[in-house]
């Protein structure tokens, strides 16, 4: 969720420093009151009770497992496209490694990066970190979105979830008003996945519309072409409202060299038929020629510092660190979702100085929901402990409308049971009933909140209850995972009290067992975020500090004017 890590998340860290930009804006710094309100909020008792001891240890013997299972991944995605691809590229194509390119574009400090395991083990094959790196980072102060292509995965060539992470990425930035970065580096479609990739409506080419709606509202983008950018990868440059080429290294075009010689016989050299010279000497599609990619990244930066931004101060937020071990999450990361440990043990570690004004506390009590600080940050928090009945479920629309209202950031920490088996009497399909007409008015509420929302999955997402606590399909702000969490319509720990089987005629034991091994798979933390049902899994102790660095790139939102122009800036 890596060198220097400050989250422990894959790439949120940084080693090197960048070449400094000499344009940069200062910044005054600016206290925030609400850390000093929050100070007076009541203290959450974080005790974990002896008789629930077995069931913390047990928790943390299986977010150990977990944990081994991240971190092993983690190395699987740092190697990108292997030892020799990297070789290839480095030393015959003399090209900087996409982190090496992000130290020099990014500020000194870390960055966070989104779903690093996007990619693996997909039908198709693995193409580790979906083939390109996003995340948000800081540029002259600013927070920017970044999608860097990564040429040592399949030569930058886009794969159907490449093409899924880069819209993610989009959506991110209009959802926060980024400015966004593109690291272009990309072969072009693979063609024997265009089906997948081409001519749907969430397919590639609606990257390109993106570009031209984030324009419209004033969402600058600027692209450095430092690689090859063939067919498709050639429409974002060209969109890009800024860009800068590198010399002998970047190019341009819809169909290369080797094509030209197939379609016409012509011999043509790469940096001829669209290199740097070419393109910002007689086309026009650039605006800046760089000699190096250093020269590059460094005008990159200076571009950023002309975007008449006015960058969120310097924080110097007082907040208290809360009362209880961040570590002690993992044992509050529940192993079996049938039987977890109040949510409020959760909400004590992440929340400064573990203090949380409840709001409706003796109603709907399988939901908690108030208000607290993170890192200084005012939130409502929406928790719930299983089962979203139908008084919980009127409590949490009546509290989001309330969070709405004053503009506060929801944050949703999601643990949600799986369906009920049919209802055994007419008196038991009335109460569902009655629950399910409560919770369509709480997804009602979270779907019309125009407040940023965050959801932390910390145990199961189950069923129709997880839309109502702001799963994925609710648009989310930033969506994130704990490695124990399970994503699945039904609990695979309880299938068979939720799957009528067929009396006349039953399955093999065997068909059965396979069929539950395959839910339990296809529910792991780790499927989720390989297809990108998520933004990234972080281990539980590093989830205050991360949720920080999100509110923190929220709240840049409150020093802009927002507004929408008629139209995107058209390049001539």
């Amino acid at each position: 969720m890596a060198a220097r890590a400050l989250y422990r998340l894959p790439g949120l860290g940084r080693t090197a420093v960048p070449l400094t930009c000499s344009h940069c804006p200062r910044f005054s710094s600016r206290a925030a009151g609400h850390g000093r309100g929050a100070q007076s909020y009541p203290v959450i008792s974080g005790e974990i009770l002896s008789l629930y001891r077995h069931v913390y240890e047990a928790n943390t013997r299986n977010s150990e497992g977990c944990r081994q299972r991240y971190e092993e991944l983690l190395e699987e995605v740092k190697r990108g496209g292997g030892e020799s691809a990297i070789l290839r590229h480095t030393q015959r194509n003399k090209k900087l490694l996409v982190r090496d390119r992000l130290k020099l574009l990014l500020d000194d400090e870390p960055f966070l990066e989104l779903s690093p395991f996007a990619g693996l083990g997909l039908p198709y094959g693995d193409v580790p970190s979906a083939g390109c790196l996003t995340g948000v980072g800081k540029i002259c102060g600013i927070w920017c979105m970044f999608i860097a292509n990564d040429a040592t995965v399949k030569g930058g060539t886009a794969y159907p979830i490449s093409v899924k992470k880069q819209l993610r990425a989009q959506e991110i930035a209009m959802k926060n008003r980024l400015p966004t970065v593109y690291l272009v580096d990309s072969g072009g479609a693979f063609l024997p996945l265009q089906a997948e990739l081409f001519p749907d409506k969430e397919h590639g080419g609606r990257t390109f519309y993106n570009e031209a709606i984030m324009s419209a509202l004033k969402i600058p983008q600027v692209a450095v072409v430092c690689g090859s950018c063939t067919a498709g990868g050639a429409y974002i440059p060209t969109m890009a409202e800024e860009t800068i080429i590198v010399d002998r290294i970047g190019t341009i075009f819809l169909a290369g060299p080797p094509l030209v010689k197939a379609a016409t016989g012509e011999d043509v050299s790469a940096e001829d038929l669209g290199g740097a010279k070419l393109h910002s000497r007689v086309s026009g599609c650039v605006d800046h020629f760089a000699p190096t990619e250093a020269e590059a990244y460094s005008r990159a930066r200076l571009i950023i510092s002309t975007l008449n931004y006015e960058p969120s101060p310097i924080e110097t937020r007082e907040y208290e660190e809360p009362l209880y071990d961040a570590h002690e999450l993992q044992g509050l990361a529940p192993r079996d979702y049938s039987c977890t440990l109040d949510i409020k043990l959760i909400v004590g570690r992440l929340v400064d100085g573990s203090r949380f004004l409840e709001v409706k506390a003796d109603y709907g009590m399988s939901l908690v929901t108030g208000f607290a600080s993170v890192e200084g940050h005012l939130v409502g928090i929406v928790a719930n402990n299983g089962e979203l009945t139908h008084d919980a479920s009127l409590k949490g629309s009546h509290f989001v409308q309330i969070c709405n209202q004053r503009g506060v950031p929801l944050l949703f920490l999601l643990n949600t049971t799986s369906r009920e088996s049919p209802p055994p009497s007419v008196l038991k399909a009335e109460e569902q009933t009655n629950r399910l007409k409560a919770q369509a008015s709480m997804m009602a509420a979270v779907a019309c909140a125009s407040v940023p929302k965050i959801t932390l999955v910390v145990g199961g997402c189950h069923g129709g209850e997880s839309f109502a606590m702001c799963g994925r399909s609710f648009e989310p702000n930033f969506l994130f995972l704990w490695p124990n969490a399970r994503v699945s319509l039904v609990d695979p720990n309880s299938v068979t009290a939720n799957v009528r089987m067929d009396e006349e005629r039953p399955e093999d034991e065997r068909g059965q067992t396979a069929r539950l091994e395959k839910l339990k798979e296809e529910s792991s933390a780790f499927y989720s975020s390989a297809r990108l049902w998520d933004d990234g899994v972080i281990l539980p102790q590093d989830t205050r500090k991360v949720i920080g660095t999100c509110l923190r790139i929220i709240s840049q939102q409150k020093y802009q004017t927002p507004a929408f122009q008629p139209g995107p800036l058209l390049r001539m």
